[in-house]
């Protein structure tokens, strides 16, 4: 890929997981790195491992600390931060707070996030925001109906940005995997171990299926490539790929 040598990078939600990740390996390739994540001592941590600059707090609003951080400019963004829980199952009640935080962390963080950076962008014609987003954004996921939902929604937010503006020299990329061996995957409860557990990568795999995408400039990423075949069969025939995520969910409910 094009070198990310001295390049301010900012990656929020990196105390672990795909965020710890992604911080490692710009890390490794010379990059000036800001790690994020709501808790200050994780980020401390990881920032310490990698000679990176922790900046904690609530993804939706760091902009600003990153920026001054790494001295006045980002040029690669990463909008890892996530949430997820469990509910919207059959018979189960809606979370209005898990509906609430969903929408703040999945969808509103990018939005204000790419808010604050497309100005500086634009006026230097260069940018690269990426979106940590899942292969649940562009298909679903069994009982976890605001984290499906809102996933679609950072999903379409990228490509939005995508559409708008990259003939101004933006660059987006989403990357949609399914499931990573992270505390998001064991606090999945029995439908992740059912339809995730089984096919799951390390978070490092997404952190190379991401240099790859940027080396062929290539906005959707998918570290489990079956992905495109799920996808594809979902946009041909939404009844047949319904039917069959029922019977999925069915198995699911059985087995609980």
């Amino acid at each position: 890929m094009e070198s990310v040598e001295g390049a301010g990078i900012v990656v929020t939600g990196a105390g672990g997981g795909i965020g710890a990740a992604l911080a490692r390996r710009f890390a490794a390739e010379g990059a000036r790195v800001v790690v994020n994540d709501r808790d200050a001592d994780r980020a401390e941590a990881v920032a310490r491992e990698i000679g990176g600059i922790a900046v904690p707090g609530d993804a939706s609003g760091i902009v600003a600390e990153a920026r001054a951080a790494l001295g006045g400019t980002v040029d690669v963004y990463c909008a890892n931060a996530g949430a997820a829980f469990e509910g919207g199952d059959a018979g189960g009640p809606l979370d209005e707070r898990a509906w609430s935080l969903s929408w703040e962390v999945n969808v509103m963080a990018h939005v204000r996030a790419a808010h604050e950076l497309l100005p500086a962008w634009l006026e230097r014609g260069s940018g690269r925001f990426v979106a940590t987003v899942s292969a649940a954004g562009l298909l679903t996921m069994i009982g976890a109906a605001p984290y499906s939902v809102t996933k679609h929604g950072a999903y379409a937010f990228a490509e939005w940005l995508s559409l708008t503006y990259r003939h101004r020299g933006l660059k987006v990329h989403a990357v949609c995997p399914q499931g990573v061996r992270t505390d998001m995957l064991a606090a999945s409860g029995s439908a992740g171990d059912l339809v995730l557990r089984p096919t799951a990568i390390e978070p490092e795999q997404v952190a190379d299926a991401l240099f790859r995408g940027i080396e062929e400039d290539r906005f959707l990423i998918l570290p489990h490539p079956e992905v495109a075949e799920y996808y594809r069969a979902r946009a041909g025939d939404p009844d047949r790929w319904l039917a069959g995520m029922n019977r999925l969910q069915q198995q699911w409910e059985a087995a609980r």
